[in-house]
């Protein structure tokens, strides 16, 4: 058995754990990444955001040559989808995307070692290779960046072919006729849109009473009414009692949460030839060696942290296995405030303006509180609201579908929250995650001059709306 030593090794290569060894690296420190993928990229890149979102573009491009193209005045033949080339293109950005990762890792001096790192004391981690081989790692400083996997449904066999995960969704050989998705949270929305607009029938199941439940209610009712224009069908406060992999596809018994305690409760059972079991993720905590360092997890399994900090001074934790949204960008800056922390300097996250995006067609878009959180905290806001309807941009590009809602405390203006429906949503968000990082009111992006035509010219005016002195509704 080997031994090498450094200043800090980062435990996991997905994007917090690879952009703290660059930044680490940077710093000057001698840094190690240990990875037990065979690739660099975590889930997002390999099996997660990346590949969800060649897909969802491809898809996009495809239902708009079969649906679209024809009232635009632009006449084609019927459109056909070949799986093989479509899941040849996925794989190939993911491939290079991965490799570019690696060559970072190179041009920032960081040493790359495949395998799963487990702590031996708070010092030191023993690496086992895919070839069984081992190795000790000593370090001054460790950060945990292990990411999360999915959540599985109790007594349900995930075989990634007719019941899947969100892994085996992104490598169907087929379209489905009918696909059942449990759980109507980001991941099922998202892969549902891909699978729906290439043809497939699209049911979804989900226990609450909301889809994306933690999203701004209004936001919710609006995406909910256009995801069933585009032919979702939801089920709501519905439970899946089982789920069985039959000869030719799967049955999912079903039955309302209200009859859930009845002794008569009515079941149903739908058919499909796909299911998508989409309930969430949980934090990659198991096998770590935690408890050879004293460092415990709650009871959701997340390594809980005081400034990025776990309970051993040493050691540090970031991203999905942590507490706070379990989103790429939100691990990326955790990783660099990680890095530098270890340096020396002041790493800071401002949890308050880490945005977040769906990337369904149109796109939703949010920062910041809801109006429901708002209103449990009692604090008193305005309300600024804009139709992508009266949006130039919007309508000369067909995609009047949506809106602008912009919250602000009542005294002060200063930003609270934003919330859009609309086409690059997620691109136009950042504008007010820009404003709200420098504590800027409706007023300073309502005295902004936007460009004309843009989508963003949307944003100034739910901003104008706020002190109701919109221009253009």
């Amino acid at each position: 058995m080997t031994e090498q030593n450094f200043d800090v090794v980062i435990i996991g290569g997905g994007p917090g754990g690879y952009v703290a060894a660059i930044r680490a690296s940077q710093l000057g420190l001698k840094t190690a990444c240990v990875e037990k993928r065979k690739t660099l990229g975590g889930t997002c890149l390999n099996i997660g955001c990346i590949p969800s979102k060649a897909l969802l573009e491809i898809s996009h491009k495809f239902h708009d040559a079969k649906h679209g193209f024809e009232k635009l005045g632009i006449q084609i033949s019927e459109p056909k989808i070949d799986i093989k080339k479509l899941l040849q293109n996925k794989n190939e950005i993911v491939s290079g995307l991965t490799q570019g990762i690696a060559g970072l890792f190179k041009k920032n001096k960081v040493s790359y070692i495949e395998g799963a790192g487990k702590f031996l004391d708070k010092n030191t981690i023993e690496v086992t290779k895919s070839d069984g081989s081992k190795e000790k790692i000593s370090a001054k400083n460790f950060i945990i960046a292990t990411g999360s996997e999915v959540t599985k449904l109790p007594g349900v066999d995930i075989d990634e072919k007719v019941i899947v995960s969100s892994t085996g969704a992104l490598d169907l050989e087929k379209v489905p006729q009918k696909m059942i998705i449990i759980g109507a949270g980001v991941i099922g929305l998202e892969l549902g849109s891909v699978w729906g607009r290439f043809g497939a029938e699209i049911e979804v199941i989900e226990f609450l009473d909301k889809i994306t439940p933690s999203m701004d209610a209004e936001i919710s009712r609006n995406f909910q009414r256009i995801l069933e224009k585009q032919c979702f069908k939801f089920r709501l406060s519905t439970k899946v009692v089982a789920v069985k992999n039959e000869k030719n596809g799967a049955k999912v018994e079903i039955e309302s949460v209200a009859d859930d305690k009845k002794e008569n409760s009515k079941k149903e059972t739908l058919s499909a030839d796909v299911v998508l079991v989409a309930i969430g993720r949980k934090p990659n905590t198991e096998n770590l060696g935690l408890e050879n360092v004293g460092i415990k997890t709650n009871a959701r399994g997340f390594i809980e942290n005081h400034h990025l900090r776990t309970s051993v001074e040493n050691i540090f934790v970031i991203g999905d296995v942590t507490t706070g949204p379990m989103l790429a960008h939100k691990a990326e800056d955790e990783g660099v405030a990680a890095a530098e922390i270890i340096a020396g300097q002041a790493g800071h996250v401002n949890y308050d303006t880490i945005p977040n995006v769906i990337y369904t067609y149109p796109e939703i878009a949010s920062v910041g509180k809801t109006e429901e959180e708002l209103k449990a905290a009692g604090i008193n806001y305005k309300v600024g609201k804009f139709s992508m309807m009266a949006n130039s941009r919007a309508r000369a590009t067909f995609d009047s579908e949506g809106f602008v809602k912009i919250l602000s405390d009542a005294k002060t203006d200063r930003i609270l929250g934003a919330h859009i429906i609309g086409r690059e949503a997620g691109n136009t968000i950042h504008e007010v995650v820009v404003a709200m990082e420098f504590g800027g009111s409706a007023e300073d992006i309502a005295r902004t001059c936007h460009s004309h035509p843009t989508y963003n010219e949307a944003v100034k005016e739910a901003a104008l709306a706020v002190d109701k002195r919109q221009i253009h509704s």
